[in-house]
């Protein structure tokens, strides 16, 4: 019989404590706090998105039925909703962003040798954004349209196990290419976008700090063939050129060459064009990058069906972006656990087992390598019995 820690408490013990106090400390985040602690507050929010709760009266009723497990969980005082309302309103949500970056920093060594589908000793990311629907008189600060709100979450999402290194939270009326802007480009590393990230000013910046891209053309790109080369048409390339930019602000912007690639897509039947600095890798492996960017949009669509990141338990700018950052650690820590149990599962059951367990004592190891494990009893028992009747 396991008499350890419940599930919920071994799930949190992956979390470097140091670490996450040293964030706390850095924006003073227990600054006057008596009772409910920055710890207790995370506490709250993991265990909303570990379980799914729908609001904060519900994560209040939820761990206050449990009293006799609730110390155990981690918890030191009692959990009021008003209290946890404050918290996620007043407290800098940068706690827990620089503490999602720790997280981040150990799940990116854990998958640095995750394969990706393309046999790629760099490291490859995918930039994209996602929209988050919010009603604009609740969230004044969103700013969208004239009648809607909403939020945008922009993402560099490394395919080598799919983790977000950066997260930018803006509101809706930030186009995406001005993200271009606050990344730091890494020397060698591959930057997979669609066409709307498309700025020759910025891409050109790329190129200078020796950072390669590979884009989506738009179909009014001018400019001029200087070399073809030969491809392999049974692999649906069409062409792979060098080309240098000819219209007016373009050629400003990118003076060097770019290399264009044309390619036939038999899934969707399309024909597709892409631009890359990159001229030593075969045209179809470019193409094979991008089709890896796909993994950016299964990323959103993964968060958005089982994290609470699509309604808020706050209003303002602060618990939104406390709640989206505690929901990214979330994600990233099963990551972690996943990779270090080297369990052979998806992160959709792994988290569907811990949404109904987290109460449970068990060793987690074995509740998720051996979950289809039925415990089968011998009709006729062996055991003796201490009184005839």
């Amino acid at each position: 019989m396991y008499t350890g820690k419940i599930i919920f408490s071994q799930i949190m013990d992956y979390l470097p404590m140091h670490e996450f106090r040293r964030c706390v400390s850095r924006y003073r985040g227990n600054y006057q706090v008596k009772r409910f602690s920055c710890w207790n507050q995370y506490l709250c929010m993991a265990f909303a998105q570990l379980t799914y709760r729908e609001s904060l009266r519900d994560i209040e009723t939820c761990l206050r039925s449990v009293p006799n497990k609730f110390y155990h969980m981690g918890f030191r005082g009692k959990v009021s909703r008003s209290t946890l309302a404050d918290a996620n309103e007043s407290r800098d949500w940068r706690i827990f962003a620089d503490f999602a970056q720790v997280l981040i920093h150990q799940a990116r060594k854990l998958y640095a040798e995750e394969d990706f589908g393309v046999e790629l000793k760099e490291t490859v990311y995918a930039l994209d954004s996602t929209t988050i629907d919010l009603c604009l008189s609740l969230f004044p600060w969103a700013k969208f349209r004239k009648h809607k709100g909403a939020i945008k979450l922009h993402t560099l999402l490394d395919l080598r196990g799919s983790i977000p290194t950066f997260i930018e939270i803006t509101d809706g009326k930030i186009h995406d290419v001005n993200i271009l802007d606050e990344l730091l480009p890494e020397p060698g590393c591959f930057y997979i976008m669609d066409r709307g990230y498309l700025d020759f000013e910025r891409l050109y910046l790329l190129h200078l700090f020796h950072a390669f891209f590979v884009i989506k053309a738009k179909s009014n790109l001018q400019s001029r063939r200087l070399y073809s080369h030969p491809v392999d048409k049974s692999k649906g390339l069409k062409c792979d050129q060098t080309i240098v930019l000819t219209g007016k602000d373009s050629a400003k912007h990118y003076p060097g060459q770019l290399r264009r690639v044309r390619y036939y897509d038999e899934e969707t039947n399309k024909n597709l064009t892409f631009l890359s600095n990159n001229f030593i890798l075969p045209a179809y492996t470019i193409t094979q990058l991008y089709k890896c960017r796909w993994q950016i949009e299964l990323f959103f669509k993964w968060i958005k069906q089982h994290l609470r990141i699509k309604s808020f338990y706050g209003t303002s700018e602060n618990a939104v972006k406390t709640q989206v950052w505690i929901a990214i650690s979330i994600y990233v820590l099963v990551a972690i656990i996943k990779k270090r149990l080297n369990l052979d599962m998806s992160l959709y059951t792994f988290l569907q087992i811990l949404s109904v367990t987290v109460f449970e004592k068990a060793s987690i190891y074995q509740l998720l390598a051996e979950f289809d494990y039925t415990n089968r009893e011998d009709v006729y028992s062996k055991q003796l019995k201490l009184f005839e009747l």
